[in-house]
């Protein structure tokens, strides 16, 4: 039987970025409103914000980094989606004319 004064090791930190409210628990970050972690996540948010936005408040170990996700990246992401689906509505029309 175990005693009951024996404790776990478990801890849970949790910091938060005064600047832009980014949330790290236990040292690794995790994105707001998904809970998401990824390994290049801290590197995503520099090139996403920390790196545009951020000042001495910053938090990000990443910040100043080159690399990871951008804005340019996502806009040419979702400018090359469109493209596609316009795309295949063109060759889907031209299926309906045969």
């Amino acid at each position: 039987m175990s005693n009951e004064n024996e404790f776990s090791d478990f801890k849970l930190e949790r910091k938060e970025c005064e600047k832009c409210g980014a949330t790290w628990i236990n040292g690794e970050h995790v994105w707001r409103g998904t809970g998401a972690r990824s390994d290049s996540s801290e590197l995503d948010l520099a090139g996403l914000v920390c790196n545009k936005y951020g000042n001495e408040q910053c938090i990000n170990p990443k910040k100043g980094q080159d690399g990871g996700d951008t804005w340019e990246y996502r806009s040419g992401y979702i400018d090359g989606m469109i493209k596609g689906r316009k795309d295949t509505m063109q060759e889907l029309g031209k299926l309906d004319n045969l």
